[in-house]
């Protein structure tokens, strides 16, 4: 993992981009860091990625946990096992 100031991201997004796309890229101000660039595998990666760090995605599987320990739900498991053949 890379720590880069922001400026010499700005300077080369680029280069920094390819960069990311083998590892992340911490970027810095004045030595803290402020973000990451984050190297996508897949092209359809970008939408995995929103979701986890979407709110109300996340508050949707927090529930849906709860459910489960609760009984409330099924489980995959349950699933497999009801459909299998």
């Amino acid at each position: 993992m890379q720590h880069i100031p922001i400026d010499r991201i700005e300077n080369d997004l680029s280069s920094y981009l390819q960069m990311a796309e083998k590892e992340d890229v911490i970027i810095t101000r004045q030595g803290v860091p402020i973000g990451i660039l984050i190297g996508l595998d897949d092209a359809e990666d970008w939408w995995e990625e929103l979701l986890l760090h979407n709110p109300k995605f996340l508050a949707r599987i927090a529930q849906a946990r709860e459910n489960l320990r609760e009984g409330k739900s099924t489980s995959i498991e349950q699933l497999r096992a009801k459909y299998s053949t």
